[in-house]
């Protein structure tokens, strides 16, 4: 089986730059991290836990001793 040939970094003969119009990095960043969804926890905090199971366990577990507790969380329970 023939290896495949390396990707060549140009534009191919029919494309030109300039039709690609003007290029920014980051264009779309703010957008990607508002819609993100990551917590980044306190090195104390992920050492304690092993993954990401185990701290959703626990928030919850805390969550359920609000609500026994009576103490209205921000979330409202399903």
């Amino acid at each position: 089986m023939k290896k495949p040939e390396k990707a060549v970094e140009e534009l191919r003969p029919e494309y030109r730059r300039e039709d690609f119009g003007k290029m920014t990095h980051g264009k779309y960043a703010k957008q990607v991290k508002a819609a993100s969804n990551v917590v980044v926890l306190a090195p104390e905090v992920a050492r304690a836990f092993p993954n990401g199971a185990a701290v959703n366990q626990a928030l919850l577990s805390l969550l359920e001793i609000a609500f026994t507790a009576n103490v209205k969380p921000r979330v409202v329970r399903k």
